[in-house]
């Protein structure tokens, strides 16, 4: 072959490798960009660490916004959960045994109820009263206006509950929870106990108090959301398999038609990524705390966002005025940033 050949044959070929390479979507990277978390140093718009896996995720992005650290310091930090009237949000250090505050009005952070049961997940109800799940206590706590603690549930069929994880409420003023044994596992998140009931979902009836077993069909049942028109219920489950997400049909006050949702993965890696904190958004996409920091789930069960962090989020709630505001507990800090939708719920 000639020389001349020989050349123009290399040039059509890298021609054809830059058209391809051209055509496949750009490698994606679970490590977050390095910055100056203390906010002193600026990061150029858009945040380069809100990443669209599908185009379906770009409309969510907001183009001049960017991931904030709003507070650091927390062991293991869990259960946001926002407060409209008071304009603050409530979280859980567990292994501290303190709730805290952030107020919005001046960032300042405070702490918020010490003890605190070594609380994991919180929401408000209806009623605008905080509902904690309390692994010391082995109780879901309701806290009244006057500040008196009331007890939602603490036992079934005469057993102790194992450590109820997260919660939810229901229009209905029914209140849906999980209870994995993670809090008597051992003394750094409560109390080492015995496990006396099969890890399970719960649902305690508004008018009569009681609490039934809605499934137990999860080997770690963890976070739990309802779809924005309560047809659905979502759950995280950390057990054996580790990253599995489920979902089931709401018929009344049961559930039918079990099915996986999504298997999660560290994106560009494969790697196992299991979802802890689960919300839905009002377009009925799940917002997930799982490495590299948030996946965003559509309601189809495909990925298609991710919020990298430089630690594992934990858990995720929608607040601020007109709850567009994610705010996601991760390990030692708090972050948040904006986002072009609003949460389905009201905490």
């Amino acid at each position: 072959m000639m020389a001349n050949q020989i050349l123009t044959r290399r040039a059509a070929l890298g021609a054809l490798a830059g058209s391809l390479a051209a055509q496949q979507p750009p490698a994606v990277s679970p490590v977050p960009t390095p910055r100056d978390w203390s906010g002193k140093q600026p990061i150029q718009y858009p945040d380069p660490d809100i990443v669209a896996l599908d185009p379906r995720f770009r409309p969510y992005i907001i183009g001049n916004t960017s991931i904030k650290r709003l507070h650091i310091g927390t062991s293991w930090a869990e259960g946001p959960a926002w407060n409209g009237v008071g304009k603050y949000l409530v979280w859980s250090d567990i292994p501290a045994n303190v709730q805290l505050r952030w107020i919005e009005d001046d960032n300042r952070v405070t702490v918020f109820r010490n003890p605190a049961n070594y609380s994991n997940g919180n929401t408000f109800d209806y009623q605008g009263r905080q509902l904690s799940c309390e692994h010391g206590a082995r109780r879901v706590a309701r806290y009244e206006p006057d500040g008196t603690v009331t007890t939602i549930a603490s036992h079934f069929e005469g057993k102790p509950l194992n450590s109820p994880n997260d919660l939810v409420v229901h229009p209905d003023g029914s209140i849906w929870f999980t209870d994995p044994p993670y809090g008597i596992n051992g003394n750094y998140e409560g109390y080492k106990a015995a496990k006396e009931l099969k890890e399970a979902v719960y649902r305690v009836d508004p008018a009569s108090g009681r609490v039934t077993k809605v499934t137990d069909e999860v080997s770690a049942p963890n976070g739990i959301c309802f779809s924005p028109d309560y047809k659905r219920l979502y759950i995280a489950d950390t057990g054996a398999q580790g990253r599995d997400l489920k979902v089931w049909d709401v018929d009344g006050v049961t559930l039918r038609n079990t099915r996986r949702f999504i298997l999660l993965d560290i994106p560009g890696t494969g790697a196992p990524s299991a979802a802890d904190g689960i919300r839905c958004d009002a377009d009925g996409n799940l917002w997930c705390g799982a490495r590299p920091g948030v996946q965003i789930v559509h309601p189809s069960g495909e990925r298609i966002g991710m919020i990298r962090l430089p630690e594992t989020c934990a858990n995720v709630c929608f607040g601020g005025p007109r709850r567009n505001r994610l705010f996601m507990t991760a390990s030692q800090s708090l972050y948040s940033v904006h986002v072009q939708t609003r949460g389905a719920h009201i905490a």
